[in-house]
């Protein structure tokens, strides 16, 4: 029997990526209402364009597991701890376009800590998002904390918190 692998130390988190299936919409909401900065960009990057593995596949099946795809993406600086990266695919053409809900296998929501939730929702109602009820913990380890699920432009949950 051989031994396990070391086991790396995980040292940060590097960056949360979202694929959007309109980069430049985006990029106006999160840079241009959220305040985030643009770092850089790549692409597009064309599967078509890039030559083959050794093996046969295309570079984009082997390293993103989308054979055939074309992507852009930009890398934004959203806080100062943390990097958010935006992809937009053009290929391949069946690509899904609907997003899961919380509850479902991939589900995932952004959370943003705010100075006044409040605030917040009218800010981003006022930006094309929409912000579903308050919910106001009164007990337990969050107790007097209020958070906010809001869905931005695109589709995508954020979940605002003070």
């Amino acid at each position: 029997m051989t031994a396990a692998p070391e086991k790396p130390k995980i040292l940060a988190v590097d960056h949360i990526s979202w694929t959007v299936p309109d980069l430049e919409e985006a990029l106006a909401f999160y840079c241009g209402v959220l305040g985030a900065e643009e770092l850089f960009r790549l692409g597009p990057l064309d599967a078509a364009d890039i030559p083959p593995e050794a093996d046969g596949r295309d570079w984009m099946e082997a390293h993103v597991g989308v054979p055939g795809a074309k992507l852009t993406l930009v890398m934004l600086k959203l806080t100062d701890n943390m990097n958010f990266q935006l992809v937009q695919y053009d290929k391949p053409a069946d690509r899904r376009q609907d997003l899961p809900r919380n509850c479902d296998r991939g589900g995932h929501h952004l959370g943003l800590k705010v100075d006044d939730v409040d605030k917040a929702i009218a800010y981003l109602e006022a930006h094309g998002c929409k912000a579903s009820e308050i919910i106001h913990i009164t007990d337990g380890p969050m107790a007097g904390k209020k958070n906010v699920y809001v869905l931005d432009p695109f589709g995508h949950q954020l979940e605002i918190v003070d």
